[in-house]
């Protein structure tokens, strides 16, 4: 089974957030799901920006570096959306990260370095008509061609944030398929 590091997304760490890992923990994996926002959630993406803003970007994506320091090597680094920015580059810098999930959101590779780590297996996950994720999407495009370790799935729709539960973006079909998908690929590491 696989150690999972789950960042939440700008709107702080949700319920469907924590659904989400606790259906993972039910799979039998070890998911660990450190809250950046010492417990706020907010009703809107621009809420949370504007509290990530005031509080400051980088000074919440370096507690997030830091809660994969108190676990060591051999995680997958996992995010929605704000929190791919965490994931992602700690998939391409740690040494022996077992695998990466992008819910939302993917950042250009070279962000981290030059190349996506050899062996490193992918996933990213986003909607067709998501304004945010559209803005990622030639990234994700280019990471999922860039290597044999990388899938990319996207689905029907627009909703931002579509996996998570508590929501009301959340589309239960595509979030279903998306789980299905996690589940396997975290299985198979």
């Amino acid at each position: 089974m696989a150690e999972v590091l789950l960042y939440h997304h700008i709107q702080g760490l949700t319920d469907g957030v924590r659904a989400f890992a606790d259906d993972l923990r039910a799979s039998g994996h070890t998911v660990h799901t450190p809250d950046l926002f010492g417990g706020r959630t907010f009703d809107s993406i621009e809420e949370g920006f504007g509290f990530a803003r005031e509080t400051g970007l980088e000074a919440i994506r370096e507690r997030g570096a830091a809660a994969a320091d108190e676990l060591g090597p051999g995680l997958v680094y996992a995010g929605f959306s704000f929190g791919v920015t965490i994931a992602q580059r700690l998939a391409q810098t740690r040494p022996g990260a077992r695998g990466a999930l992008f819910m939302d959101s993917c950042l250009p590779v070279t962000e981290f370095g030059d190349a996506w780590p050899q062996g490193v297996p992918v996933q990213i996950h986003g909607k067709e008509g998501d304004e945010f994720f559209d803005e990622d999407l030639p990234s994700a495009k280019a990471l999922a061609d860039s290597t044999p370790d990388a899938e990319l799935f996207l689905y029907p729709g627009d909703q931002h944030l579509f996996a998570d539960a508590s929501l009301p973006a959340y589309d239960p079909e595509a979030a279903a398929l998306l789980a299905q998908r996690v589940r396997a690929f975290l299985a198979a590491i």
